[in-house]
């Protein structure tokens, strides 16, 4: 079980849980997966930069092994930042019906836009995690800097050759390569992420070939199977999102877990019509019906965040996105240690 990845991660599996945004991740699941010697990983990109100590904090109460905290180092988009009256206005216009349907009144313009990365990542260093995972971009020189000066490992998403080496050559620890199968966020950086769907079996061998620090495959792997040709790929690990999404231990309701189990998973679409950026879940009606984003990053899903407590609620899972790999229908276990079991037994 020993690889360069589980070496520099100090891990005794070659197995990483996928960073889940949204307010999905927990800090039980993260420890739960460090405690059976895989690296837990929490996506911390929504989290105020004063609340990152007590999650650091609280994963360390359940676990003395590694753990990764993962941020966005691009965390809006172009307009994204701030809109208008008159835009909310427009995009309300053609939601309108959905926010009637589920009895939501129209929502006034936040007061706050997101978090600032470079203060996250402040935060972040300053509880210094064992890991520090992000996705969409690379951190300047001076953090990554800092971070190994503090002794945290650094791990970069690449969804092309081209990121792939951009990473290695800014001096990132380990690379995830992360193919077009990944439920979830495309997290492109280089090009469009329309314009980086390369799968996993073409995008592993050919980044692994190209740098030296090592790599991490993901997309589509949420077995032994997937694991073990990750390693014959050349990947020196494999990142398993679907998988333990699909756990009880994740934020994911628990109609979201179902439908993993469901024969619907077999149909997975990638879509930015709930959050403005490009991402793989569930086909359902939201998906069917509005097929590109009204606002840019992260309004858009600021917009449809308004929606999820009371589709929630009421069961309503075709207006909620419901974040898949291609391979959940593959999926079989339902707990961290009955995941972990099973891979470890199968490896």
């Amino acid at each position: 079980m020993s690889t360069t990845a589980t070496r520099v991660l100090g891990i005794e599996l070659p197995i990483i849980q996928g960073p889940f945004g949204g307010g999905l991740s927990t800090p039980a699941l993260a420890a739960a997966v460090a405690e059976h010697g895989g690296l837990g990983s929490f996506g911390a990109h929504l989290v105020a930069p004063d609340e990152l100590a007590g999650v650091a904090a609280s994963i360390r109460q359940r676990t003395a092994k590694p753990f990764a905290l993962n941020l966005w180092v691009s965390n809006h988009d172009p307009g994204g930042d701030a809109i208008t009256q008159a835009e909310l206005d427009r995009a309300f216009a053609v939601v309108e019906p959905y926010f009637r349907e589920l009895g939501v009144a129209k929502p006034e313009l936040p007061r706050r836009y997101g978090y600032r990365f470079e203060d996250q990542v402040e935060a972040l260093i300053e509880a210094a995690p064992p890991v520090f995972s992000f996705v969409f971009g690379i951190p300047a020189p001076a953090i990554l800097a800092a971070c190994k000066q503090r002794g945290i490992v650094t791990i970069g998403a690449a969804t092309s050759v081209a990121e792939g080496r951009a990473l290695a050559e800014a001096g990132v620890g380990l690379i995830v390569a992360t193919g077009a199968e990944a439920g979830g966020h495309r997290p492109s950086f280089l090009a469009p992420a329309e314009d980086s769907l390369m799968g996993t079996l073409a995008l592993v061998p050919q980044i692994a070939d190209r740098v030296t620090v090592p790599v991490i495959a993901a997309g589509g792997i949420v077995d032994a199977r997937g694991i073990r040709a990750a390693r014959a790929l050349g990947a020196s690990a494999a990142q398993l999102g679907t998988a333990f999404l699909a756990t009880d231990l994740s934020n994911a309701s628990p109609d979201h877990r179902e439908l993993l189990f469901s024969g619907r998973a077999e149909r997975t679409v990638l879509t930015r019509s709930f959050t403005g950026r490009l991402a793989r879940g569930i086909e359902n009606r939201w998906t069917r019906e509005q097929t590109a984003p009204l606002l840019p990053y992260p309004m858009q899903s600021w917009l449809l965040s308004q929606l999820r407590p009371a589709a929630l609620a009421a069961g309503v899972t075709d207006l909620i996105s419901l974040w898949s790999s291609q391979a959940a229908p593959l999926l079989r276990h339902r707990t961290v240690p009955a995941l972990m079991a099973a891979l470890t037994a199968d490896l």
